[in-house]
């Protein structure tokens, strides 16, 4: 999530056991959450996660880990990206860059109309994947898939002086349609030309924007169901849109998944909210842009504004919305192969605000995997397993036409959601989603739920209540996650949490005077626990974890890197001026064959101590290259730490998100996200990342192709 429009509520109210106490059954963590990190508590830390998952001495056959061969950048407050010497960054399909020919070329002082960013990228770029159109041109040649996130106002609507009635009043149907449009995903066909520069194809038929208003299918568990029966959809089977999609996934058969995060601010009730709802935060007076106060307008069409205000006012969902809001807060699956296809909202993978979706290892014989967490305070991560056995056969087949998702529903439709209990001795549990899932009273979660006995749909509709009553772990904003394809191991970042109390306190159970009328438990504020382990942690980490193969419901984990300032009395990894970050957000595994591969994180961070010193960044690592020693709190520590390595920094006030390499690893893409005064040239669509702008331009995200200028690999 873009810390532009998070939220510091926390949605989670209630009273399941907090993990402290299970931690305090094991360890006592006394001296490490209180007066300071002595050698034997950050022994203590070692010995919880101390599994050393993945090191020197187990990075598969004994081969030389690969090198970081380039020297750590130190931090950057410029209007500018920066590159280690020897690359280059080049900006590649801003914010309105037309995705056919015939559209008016960008200008700096263009009016933005709904029909102009129809046609056109949307705004600020977050999670994205390149897909390839055949196997012999996949680093040249490629449909990119581009999520835009949110909308920044003042940029969009700058020609006029700001958007109108931002924040009271009755928002203008044609300013509503443009916003609405500047959301969703973009898909763009790229490539690289004789010279190495990166361009867009107008007019590729595959080239197309959903946006927050496109028709998509519904499939899986909640699919037809009274959850979702709309005015729109009496048969609950359709809806439109999606929004505030940030990271994103992909899955071996070629499709594209986008993710729906934050998501319940576009929307208000002003009047009952179902308990679902309130507990993922619905707004009670104005959604986040006011897009319901169109509403009734002269032109409206198919209550395209209305159905923003999910206040119950007919006799019957089919008579209102009150049911839009749960047709949102799915995994989308996209097919970008296909330029006719609709999306389909994968329910099956739970009902939250979805920060991405990953998928895990890839065994012939054995079920697909994805794992998600849910961005928020205390919130929780999921794994989903399918039904269907993986066949080798459905890879993806680029330059192929085939129903890529009905794969899609083979895969995802049917299958198992858990949610992840962190234990205090570096182990864990998947619990499962189901309705005759045990909880701590003997009932079923159905049960407790008040459902029907086989209501899978309203397990999925409340699954943040289901996870409450299992006893989940809450996290501290579980984001980006990524998987070693080699090991199975998985990644996922824990940003940061201002929600987080000491180990032994007790926790709060309000949401800060929201009403709260949720089936579930849970908490406003939680203790600091063993996966979690720092009060108030502004910081945040990226942990891991590895599932044991002799069961599926069970894995072991522990804490890979903490992020501080430099001089940070708990700066638990070491850190130096030179690899310093903070709010770990964005992170991708590049696999390098062999069993060995580089850990990229990129950062979007608030935390003052690190935020004086440098811009948002991305990291690179090698975990094989990292041998745990004794002590150490993290893999990552003071013995080590200069295996991390600051790669690119980005320009003021931007995000740094969205990641991925060729598949010959000689261009590596990131995105800049809601950049202050960024890039130098306002009209220009290909130019110089690196260079400072002169003056005020108005600022637009976009994607950066970062390349080595001798055409090698990048970071080796």
């Amino acid at each position: 999530m873009s810390k532009e429009i998070e939220t510091q509520r926390n949605f989670n109210p209630g009273t399941n056991e907090p993990f402290s106490s299970v931690l305090a059954r094991h360890v006592s963590r006394r001296d490490i959450m209180r007066g300071g990190l002595s050698l034997a508590a950050l022994g203590m830390l070692g010995g919880i996660g101390g599994l050393n998952l993945a090191n020197a001495q187990e990075s598969g056959s004994g081969k030389t880990p690969l090198a970081l061969a380039f020297e750590s950048l130190r931090g950057s407050r410029t209007d500018a990206v920066v590159v280690p010497e020897g690359y280059t960054a080049q900006v590649l399909v801003p914010w309105g860059t037309p995705l056919n020919g015939a559209a008016t070329e960008w200008k700096h002082d263009m009016r933005m109309t709904a029909e102009a960013q129809a046609e056109r990228v949307g705004m600020h770029h977050d999670g994205m994947h390149a897909f390839a159109l055949d196997a012999d041109n996949a680093s040249r040649d490629f449909l990119l898939a581009l999520n835009n996130e949110y909308i920044d106002q003042a940029a969009l609507w700058a020609p006029q002086g700001g958007p109108t009635n931002a924040d009271s009043g009755r928002r203008p149907a044609d300013e509503v349609r443009t916003e609405i449009n500047a959301h969703g995903i973009t898909l763009v066909r790229v490539r690289k030309d004789a010279e190495g520069r990166w361009t867009h194809v107008p007019d590729d038929a595959r080239n197309r924007r959903f946006t927050s208003a496109t028709p998509m299918e519904l499939a899986g568990p909640v699919a037809g169901s009274d959850y979702v029966r709309t005015r729109y959809s009496l048969e609950g089977t359709h809806t439109r849109g999606t929004n505030n999609n940030c990271a994103n996934g992909y899955t071996p058969w070629g499709t594209y998944l986008t993710c729906e995060e934050n998501w319940p601010e576009v929307f208000v009730n002003t009047g009952e909210r179902h308990a679902d709802d309130a507990r993922l935060g619905l707004p009670t007076e104005r959604g986040r842009y006011g897009w319901e106060t169109a509403a009734g307008a002269e032109g409206e069409r198919d209550d395209e504004f209305a159905r923003f205000d999910v206040t119950p006012r007919g006799n019957g969902p089919q008579d209102d919305y009150r049911n839009e809001t749960r047709t949102f807060g799915y995994i989308v699956e996209i097919d970008p192969y296909d330029g006719q296809s609709r999306a389909v909202k994968r329910t099956a993978l739970g009902r939250f605000r979805h920060e991405g979706c990953w998928p895990g290892k890839l065994v012939a014989g054995e079920p697909v995997v994805f794992y998600s967490g849910h961005d928020a305070r205390n919130e929780y991560i999921y794994k989903f397993v399918s039904d269907a056995k993986w066949d080798p056969a459905d890879a993806n087949r680029p330059g192929e036409a085939y129903d890529r998702l009905a794969l899609g529903a083979k895969y995802m439709d049917e299958g198992t959601l858990y949610v992840a209990r962190f234990d205090a001795d570096g182990g864990g549990e998947w619990l499962a989603l189901e309705p005759d899932t045990r909880v701590a009273d003997g009932g079923t979660l159905a049960e407790a739920l008040s459902l029907a006995e086989d209501d899978r749909a309203g397990v999925i509709v409340h699954t943040c209540d289901a996870a409450d009553l299992l006893g989940a772990t809450p996290m501290d904003r579980p984001e980006w996650g990524t998987v070693d394809p080699s090991s199975g191991e998985v990644y996922m970042t824990l940003t940061n949490n201002s929600r987080r109390t000491e180990a032994d306190s007790a926790p709060t159970f309000t949401n800060e005077g929201d009403a709260i009328e949720a089936a579930g438990v849970g908490y406003a504020t939680a203790p600091a626990n063993a996966a979690n382990p720092r009060a108030d942690n502004e910081a945040g980490q990226v942990i891991r974890w590895r599932e044991r193969g002799d069961d599926a419901t069970r894995f072991d984990w522990e804490v890979f890197v903490f992020g501080a300032a430099a001089d940070d009395t708990d700066n638990l990894s070491g850190l130096t001026e030179r690899n310093q970050f903070a709010s770990p957000d964005g992170l991708w595994y590049d696999d390098r064959g062999d069993g060995q591969g580089i850990l990229w994180i990129e950062t979007d961070n608030g935390y003052d101590g690190v935020a004086e010193q440098t811009n948002d960044q991305v990291l690179a690592v090698v975990p094989a290259a990292l041998s745990r020693e004794s002590g150490q709190a993290s893999v990552v520590g003071a013995a080590n730490q200069q295996q991390l390595k600051r790669f690119a920094v980005g320009p003021n006030d931007c995000e740094v998100t969205g990641i991925f390499a060729t598949p010959d690893k000689t261009a590596l893409f990131i995105n800049i996200q809601h950049p202050g005064n960024w890039p130098a040239d306002a009209d220009a669509v290909i130019q110089d990342a690196t260079k400072a702008a002169v003056g005020s331009v108005r600022p637009r995200a976009a994607t950066v192709v970062i390349q080595k200028a001798d055409g090698g690999q990048i970071g080796v």
